[in-house]
């Protein structure tokens, strides 16, 4: 009769456990990491040390006769070189040896030693490394090599499991698995990166190391985390396959990466620039500033435009525009949808070439006058002298003074050159009253400013006091 008992106890067990099981959908990793793993390589750096010379060379004390023998070999080959090593992961893409990581784990490295899975280590090459999407690409003398393949990052949904192989803190072969919490998330330093944010634990050492869908693709390279103290706290973002993809076939064709130059500086649509542009909702990316001569200016984008979709991808906020950009190469022919106070316009484009930026110099100026006006605003004249000395552009009046808190918290500062109101040009002080007398209560407004070389836009709604 027990004997029975505890049959029935266990069958209910183990069928309370299946439908657990099933209705969790928990995944099994072990077939995953068996087939990704032997693929997944740790990368360590040396970066020489320069021998000290001259007077550089002197770091034991001076002493009066003989150096006492305890102090003797406290300095004994102080002024030898000392080595920086560091340490990250990577993973085979090609059984010939090409060796995908990030950029910043070989920056600056005069040697790269890979170690594969089987403990066989190989000095590498660099074939390429881009700073700006973060990969490098790397071969070693070695065939027949397991390999990796990319999968389809755009395809990866909230909530979709992924898993992670790497070395954090030197511990080879290392995996953890999570879910995606987010695509097409920006970060300032790679403007041209749309990445995969997961709460897959991520830690130094497993930069450089794939992130795999449940196909065993690779959907993303790992790259860096969210961190308070230094270690994982839940947030871990990767470089999207798509981006990785064209980086890697780049580099080993010429060895850089060329992108693709709109020739746009873009800003937030907040919601009083949408409502004073136009649009029912805040979404796209706000053109502040068109470059001369650039590929934009050529298709007539102009300043004030809200860019609604690149080459038929939508541009939901202006952090979505330099990645669709950049992934294209120069010459590309691409359609850009914009709105123009309201109206949508399409231009077609032709890429030009990235280069790097120059900075220009504001030199500091003053102007006599000035005036009040109903957006909370004392504005003066720009003379041509002031205006030589400033670099600005044509038209325009000088903002002496903000008196309205709405145009504060919107950004607007004295020293602002205020260039256009609500897509009106501004010529002088009495254009500019002329243009804010006309203006309807409660309705926001949006102001084109110049300020240090480049232009933006602030938009506010003016408070009935100020518009009187």
């Amino acid at each position: 009769m027990n004997t029975i008992k505890t049959l029935t106890v266990t069958f209910f067990l183990l069928a309370a456990n299946l439908a657990f099981a099933r209705v969790t959908g928990l995944p099994d990793f072990t077939d995953l990491v068996d087939e990704a793993a032997p693929a997944v390589v740790n990368i360590r750096v040396t970066q020489y040390g320069e021998r000290l010379r001259g007077d550089d060379a002197q770091v034991t004390p001076d002493f009066d006769g003989e150096i006492p023998e305890y102090f003797r070999r406290f300095f004994e080959g102080q002024n030898q070189p000392r080595d920086r090593q560091g340490a990250g992961s990577g993973f085979i893409i090609e059984s010939g040896g090409y060796v995908v990581t990030n950029h910043h784990v070989i920056d600056g490295a005069d040697q790269i030693i890979v170690r594969l899975a089987d403990r066989r280590e190989y000095v590498a090459e660099l074939v390429g490394s881009d700073e700006q999407s973060d990969i490098a690409l790397l071969k070693i003398e070695a065939s027949d090599l397991p390999y990796l393949e990319f999968g389809e990052a755009v395809d990866l949904e909230q909530g979709e499991w992924v898993m992670a192989i790497g070395s954090p803190f030197n511990f080879d072969q290392t995996v953890t698995a999570g879910i995606v919490s987010a695509t097409g998330r920006s970060y300032g330093g790679q403007q041209y990166v749309p990445f995969i944010q997961s709460d897959v634990a991520i830690n130094r050492g497993n930069s450089g190391g794939p992130l795999l869908n449940m196909d065993g693709k690779v959907v993303g390279v790992n790259s860096w985390i969210l961190t308070s103290g230094g270690g994982y706290i839940g947030l871990s973002f990767s470089i999207p396959s798509e981006v990785v993809r064209s980086t890697v076939t780049q580099l080993r064709e010429t060895g850089t990466v060329r992108r693709g130059l709109l020739g746009v500086a873009v800003g937030e649509v907040t919601r009083e620039v949408a409502e004073a542009m136009g649009l029912d909702r805040p979404t796209g990316a706000l053109v502040n500033d068109v470059s001369e001569g650039s590929a934009a200016e050529k298709a007539g984008i102009k300043p004030g435009d809200i860019i609604l979709s690149f080459d038929a991808k939508a541009v939901e906020t202006w952090n979505d525009l330099p990645p669709l950009v950049g992934a294209n190469p120069p010459g590309t022919r691409a359609e850009v949808v914009v709105s123009r106070y309201g109206e949508r316009e399409e231009f077609d484009v032709v890429l030009d070439s990235l280069e790097p930026e120059e900075e220009e110099v504001l030199a500091a100026s003053d102007e006599d006058g000035g005036s009040g006006n109903a957006l909370g605003l004392a504005v003066e004249g720009l003379g041509e002298e002031r205006r030589r000395q400033l670099e600005a552009p044509e038209g325009g009046v000088v903002v002496s003074s903000v008196d309205s808190d709405e145009a504060w918290r919107a950004g607007v500062r004295p020293g602002d050159i205020v260039l256009m109101i609500n897509n009106q040009p501004v010529n002088g002080v009495e254009g500019f009253e002329e243009i804010v007398n006309g203006l309807q209560s409660g309705k926001a407004v949006a102001l084109r400013v110049w300020r240090e070389g480049a232009t933006t836009f602030f938009a506010y709604t003016p408070s009935d006091d100020d518009l009187g």
